[in-house]
């Protein structure tokens, strides 16, 4: 598996899902309130790292700003009862960033989910898939072609690009 995720559109026939898995990977709703139904309310995010770090080349493409930009990159564990059910990585292009009134740096330990789906002004762009290559996986949870997606948020010029990894405990949960 390459070093770098491949995405591909949801709708695409590359990958057939499994009805269970389709629920939750294609589900335009917020993952926060779901993961905390399905946690009995015993959900938390954990950050991980967070700061100002270059993008990576298929976060710049996605977000529509050159190679090598600069931005806000947020990693995070979304915990049900106190397992990593979810790998989170959010970026958003430093220029928007700064030009907006959004706090991600602020965050700590709210989750962006609840700040994205709380503001009516932030539209959800299309959710694309792939298999997350293990090694951009935090140690704890490194394992090969777990099911990633991703989308992007916008309101008015920023982006902030989503991404989280469906890590085995989830699974074992919600299956």
């Amino acid at each position: 598996m390459s070093d770098f995720p491949c995405w591909f559109p949801a709708d695409l026939p590359l990958c057939p899902l499994r009805n269970d898995e389709h629920a939750w990977l294609l589900d335009d709703g917020s993952l926060t309130r779901r993961l905390t139904a399905l946690a009995d309310g015993r959900f938390r995010v954990q950050p991980l790292d967070e700061g100002w770090q270059a993008l990576r080349d298929e976060e710049c493409t996605a977000l529509g700003v050159e190679n090598g930009s600069e931005g806000w990159v947020r990693e995070v564990y979304l915990l049900g009862d106190e397992q990593p059910w979810v790998f989170a990585r959010s970026v958003a292009a430093k220029a928007a960033l700064q030009a907006g009134d959004v706090p991600l740096q602020e965050l700590g330990t709210r989750s962006l989910g609840e700040l994205l789906f709380s503001d009516p002004a932030f539209s959800r762009g299309g959710i694309e898939l792939c298999r997350y290559p293990a090694g951009l996986l935090p140690e704890k949870v490194r394992q090969p072609a777990l099911w990633a997606r991703r989308s992007a948020f916008s309101r008015g010029p920023l982006s902030v690009l989503v991404a989280e990894v469906f890590l085995p405990d989830f699974w074992c949960r919600a299956l």
